[in-house]
């Protein structure tokens, strides 16, 4: 088995390089469609204002796609750098989404936006306004594909293990495509980045109204910006929802992570736990506190379903486990012998060949042949426990996660309130509160993936791959290079990001050609004195 440092360090170097590559993919989802919401409006009204909105606030966006494809090529090698297990194991299934995602979408995306930021005097305004659609058509049929690709490993549907090869063969694209748990990843995923989105040109509108620069770009961006994140909060929360009664069906192990449950519920009166300090050594939770009747209509959309905590979830693994180990044994013996009897003892057990993966880790030498009536107990019990994610952390990253959401939507509600009413610049709280809420939507998605992909721990491939026999044996020395490697060239690229952002957004539009009214004089009535607000540019 390969070397239990080198898979901990593979997992942190794979963990931090998506972790900086996704700081970038939500705020591209989100600024293409809104993008396209401004030409849109341009186009219908002739007001070159949103013309100058769309020009703007696309040189922005244009600096966060290419930070975002310089993080991201990267990730698709490390498949076959650092995890050759895997990609052996599931390549054939894998890799169809991601190649269809580079050649249909990725493509499609980079070429429009070339003719997006070039093509303005060269396109009809209806022809440059469909160049931006497809663009931000193509970044998420990109997002589609990969979480496509990403729900297999959630859920795998569409194929099936074929014990000559030792990989997993496709059975129905169809069903990997349509994939429950791809679907649900794939819309909560991309209406998160319109939030991102949303936010971003509200907290930089709200910036230039604080400081009393650009007004009327500034009032008309932060107004589109409110009302689309008003929108895309409450799906956000809709489908996370939808996101977690599909957790309950197909992962209930994460469920249970993410509610802090560590014995099964007792309906209806079970509460839902707002603070605890999870403690997964002695799993239980510590200063639980919890909401009665709120947990089992929250979760199964009921109130006579009773959620099963982690020990039931322990005791439900043992008989899987015991499955997987006989299904190990006689698929070694079949890889040996070619023996028919083999084969059919293994296809009798199959379906639980990764939870034999698992016992194996805990076998003597880990040999699976070695087991004996003595130490099977304990081999049962470590193994059924891995089956747990870390309940700390699962919980933490769910909870922040959600709080967060919860502020964005108060916020946006507030903006595009005050907004609709003309009166956001009499309540500086509202542009204080957008500014400073910039850089949480991205934080909040981060969070997002954790509670995702630590939810999914101990698998690669759920129920079939543990992670722990997914890497590939390179040496610690080489992760601990490659990792301090990647991590210095992708601060370095955050550093390169943040420092255009803000230099660009300080620009401000004038900067980039738009025809926006001067900054307005110091000696304008501050905020809340009489005339400060006396000129309504929306009427």
């Amino acid at each position: 088995m390969i070397n239990p440092t080198v898979v901990d360090l593979s997992r942190l170097q794979f963990a931090l390089t998506a972790l900086y590559h996704f700081q970038f993919v939500p705020l591209t989802l989100g600024l293409t469609f809104l993008l396209a919401a401004m030409e849109t409006v341009y186009v219908i009204t002739g007001k070159q204002i949103y013309k100058d909105m769309t020009l703007f606030w696309g040189k922005l966006f244009g600096i966060n796609f290419a930070i975002g494809v310089a993080t991201g090529l990267t990730m698709e090698f490390e498949f076959g750098t650092n995890w050759s297990m895997y990609s052996h194991f599931v390549g054939d299934v894998f890799g169809t989404p991601l190649a269809i995602e580079g050649l249909m979408a990725f493509f499609m995306e980079s070429t429009f936006v070339g003719l997006m930021f070039f093509g303005w005097d060269r396109l009809s305004k209806p022809a440059h306004l469909v160049v931006t659609y497809l663009v931000a058509l193509g970044s998420n049929l990109s997002a589609l594909w990969i979480l496509i690709a990403n729900g297999f490993m959630q859920d795998p549907v569409g194929a099936k293990f074929d014990p000559t090869t030792m990989r997993m063969q496709f059975k129905s694209f169809g069903a990997l495509v349509f994939s429950a748990d791809a679907q649900a990843k794939f819309v909560h995923t991309t209406v998160a980045g319109f939030v991102c989105g949303s936010m971003f040109v509200m907290g930089i509108s709200a910036f230039y109204l604080l400081r009393r620069q650009h007004r009327d770009f500034a009032l008309r961006s932060f107004r589109m910006a409110a009302l689309f994140g008003v929108i895309a909060s409450l799906a956000v929360i809709t489908l996370g929802d939808a996101s977690g009664r599909l957790d309950d069906l197909l992962q209930p192990s994460k469920l249970a992570a993410m509610e802090g449950l560590w014995h099964t519920t007792t309906p209806p009166a079970a509460p839902w736990t707002l603070f605890a300090i999870p403690n997964d050594k002695a799993q239980k939770n510590l200063y639980p506190i919890g909401i009665p009747y709120v947990l089992t209509p929250l979760v199964a959309h009921d109130f006579t379903s009773a959620i099963p905590g982690v020990f039931a979830l322990e005791r439900d693994a043992k008989p899987k486990i015991v499955n997987g180990m006989k299904a190990i044994v006689a698929l070694k013996a079949y890889g040996a012998t070619h023996d028919p009897a083999a084969l059919a003892e293994f296809r009798k057990h199959e379906n639980d060949m990764g939870y034999g993966f698992l016992a194996q880790r805990f076998a003597p030498d880990q040999d699976l042949s070695k087991v004996t009536p003595s130490n099977l107990p304990t081999i049962l019990d470590r193994a059924a426990r891995e089956t747990i994610p870390n309940v700390f952390v699962e919980f933490w990253a769910f909870r922040l996660m959600v709080a967060l959401g919860v502020a964005f939507l108060i916020v946006f509600a507030f903006g595009a309130y005050y907004s609709l009413k003309n009166e956001l610049e009499k309540h500086p709280w509202v542009l204080k509160a957008a500014m400073y809420a910039i850089p949480l939507p991205v934080l909040t998605t981060l969070f997002g993936w954790i509670t995702a992909e630590n939810g999914r721990q101990p698998w690669t491939v759920f129920g079939w791959l543990p992670t722990f026999i997914s890497a590939s044996s390179h040496s610690v020395g080489y992760m601990v290079f490659s990792l301090v490697g990647f991590a210095l060239l992708y601060s370095a690229f955050i550093a390169a990001e943040l420092y255009l952002l803000f230099k660009y957004a300080r620009l401000g539009p004038g900067y980039h050609g738009a025809t926006v009214r001067p900054v307005e004089s110091a000696a304008r009535p501050a905020f809340g004195q009489p005339g400060y607000a006396a000129d309504k540019p929306w009427q």
